[in-house]
């Protein structure tokens, strides 16, 4: 069988859809116009991706205001936060060249979702019909947020009056359990949750405290409440993200010790894993580090993971033969029948995303078709040189 190949989730936003979304905050278009946008920016990353060889499909996650907050807001201006929720919550994460992401705070319970992942794949069925007769397709996936980044949304030492922190992690893990169950009853092959909050939980930054609040194996524990819902054979096909961060072409912790998250990392009940390695400094200990981690038995499933190959936030187009060697090198360490290649992060995680490093994001989205077709290639080399 060859190695297996998959994205990770998101694609940048062409440049109409972002000014069609500052254009909503502003008042200045109605949401039908703004859906219209998101309908046409989601129909070409599916036609295109299903060009580049790519045999599970994804939207790139147009409709979505970012990976982390689709569940709570319209956009990143903060339309329809319900009203149990202000603005003014921890920051996610604060990147290396300064920027930040907030969350909003949780001001009383029950927490649920507004919009589920699944609801956005529905829109997309249509648009697969078109395209699934492309040599290689196979179907959808999608990602969906892990439960851990919506345990920010809580404050870190405050109680929310009647609603103990115990109810508000029940109530995310239920609200994740049905997002991942409603992206599968809809038609996706693949369901991986992004937990960039996993590298982060270690940088211990005084600017933010949560990430100086040792809640890695909390986070590993609420993770696998959700994931041990599922049957084994369920568990094969819902996968784990994590990377150092990736917006506008910065990253918010790739200064931590990946030795802080991977051990602990693979006692998550999933089948697969997509990570970082591309823009990661030395390889080599890391390889060897998910190949003494990684479990064959995770409760009935043999884990595999999925080694990033392509990196997102440069412009510079890695080669088909330079994807293929990092497969070979990574096989020295990772047993061939758990080993997979992705891409390091989502390529555009939040919707308002210039690419400052590419110039714009429409080149950026050039870049990240040409990067996944030449991921397709040399994983494909890498599979004839390995014999798989």
């Amino acid at each position: 069988m060859p190695v297996p190949t998959e994205c990770v989730g998101s694609l940048p936003r062409p440049e109409y859809l972002q000014e069609a979304m500052a254009s909503y905050d502003a008042g200045n278009i109605s949401l039908q116009e703004l859906q219209k946008s998101q309908d046409k920016a989601a129909e070409d990353s599916v036609t295109r991706m299903a060009q580049t060889g790519q045999a599970l499909l994804t939207d790139g996650e147009q409709r979505a205001s970012s990976f982390a907050t689709y569940p709570i807001i319209d956009t990143l201006g903060g339309a329809g936060l319900a009203d149990n929720m202000k603005p003014d919550g921890q920051y996610f994460a604060i990147f290396d060249d300064g920027h930040h992401r907030q969350l909003p705070r949780l001001t009383a319970g029950p927490f649920k979702y507004r919009t589920y992942a699944w609801q956005n794949l529905e829109k997309n069925n249509a648009i697969f019909d078109r395209v699934k007769s492309n040599p290689g397709v196979q179907g959808m996936k999608t990602a969906v947020i892990a439960p851990t980044m919506l345990y920010l949304l809580y404050p870190l030492k405050d109680a929310v009056p009647g609603y103990p922190r115990d109810q508000f992690v029940k109530d995310i893990v239920d609200e994740c359990e049905k997002d991942i169950r409603g992206c599968f009853q809809r038609g996706a092959k693949r369901v991986s949750l992004d937990f960039t909050e996993g590298r982060l939980a270690s940088k211990k930054d005084p600017r933010n405290p949560w990430t100086g609040a040792n809640l890695l194996d909390t986070f590993i524990d609420v993770n696998n409440m959700v994931l041990d819902r599922f049957s084994a054979a369920e568990r094969r096909d819902i996968g784990i993200h994590t990377c150092p961060g990736g917006d506008c072409d910065s990253v918010h912790s790739g200064e931590v010790d990946y030795h802080e998250l991977l051990p602990a990392m693979f006692r998550m009940n999933a089948g697969y894993f997509l990570i970082q390695l591309a823009s990661e400094k030395d390889k080599e200990k890391v390889y060897k580090e998910i190949g003494e981690s990684i479990r064959a038995d995770a409760n009935g499933v043999k884990q595999v993971a999925f080694i990033g190959v392509v990196n997102p936030l440069n412009p510079r187009i890695e080669s088909p033969e330079e994807i293929c060697q990092a497969l070979v090198d990574a096989s020295k360490s990772i047993k061939i029948d758990q080993l997979g290649a992705t891409d390091d992060c989502g390529f555009s995680p939040f919707s308002i995303d210039k690419k400052p490093k590419h110039g714009g994001a429409d080149f950026a989205r050039d870049v990240a078709f040409q990067k996944i077709a030449n991921r397709i290639k040399g994983v494909k080399m890498a599979s004839e040189k390995l014999g798989v």
